[in-house]
């Protein structure tokens, strides 16, 4: 009797000692992917992720001299709208095992837009999946965090 009681305060006390969970790491911040032509933020918006761009390598259009526009959009109302400052992601919500999923990218060069998905893969890098359909077929970037 005495060692089951002795057995059981031990397990009480290691499962209260104990992690709840692993912790989710966040990918709230500025990224900048592999060309490092620009900087992204991550940020809430409302209860969902969403990205814009924050600085541009080269934010004016050698050719004007003027902000570089997002000229490829297929809506041209919206060809004449900034770069800089320009919302491409929208809709991430948490799914599970630090992945944001459910989002949409868009492209300002192509003027394409893709469903999409982040997953962190560390506190300073995360993979961001662009695709069409099925996300086992597509595009994935690895980001690093700048801040």
């Amino acid at each position: 009797m005495r060692n089951s009681l002795f057995l059981l305060l031990a397990l009480w006390l290691g499962a209260a000692c104990a992690p709840a969970r692993a912790q989710t790491l966040s990918p709230l911040g500025i990224w900048t992917n592999a060309e490092k032509k620009a900087t992204f933020e991550i940020y809430k918006c409302g209860d969902k992720l969403c990205g814009k761009i924050v600085t541009l390598t080269i934010p004016n259009d050698p050719a004007t001299g003027k902000p570089k526009l997002d000229v490829s959009n297929p809506d041209p109302k919206l060809r004449s709208r900034p770069k800089l400052g320009l919302v491409f992601m929208e809709g991430f919500v948490y799914d599970d095992g630090n992945k944001w999923d459910n989002g949409k990218i868009y492209d300002p060069e192509s003027g394409k837009t893709y469903s999409c998905y982040m997953k962190m893969e560390s506190a300073n890098q995360m993979e961001v999946k662009g695709y069409i359909g099925f996300s086992l077929i597509g595009r994935s970037q690895t980001w690093t965090r700048v801040k």
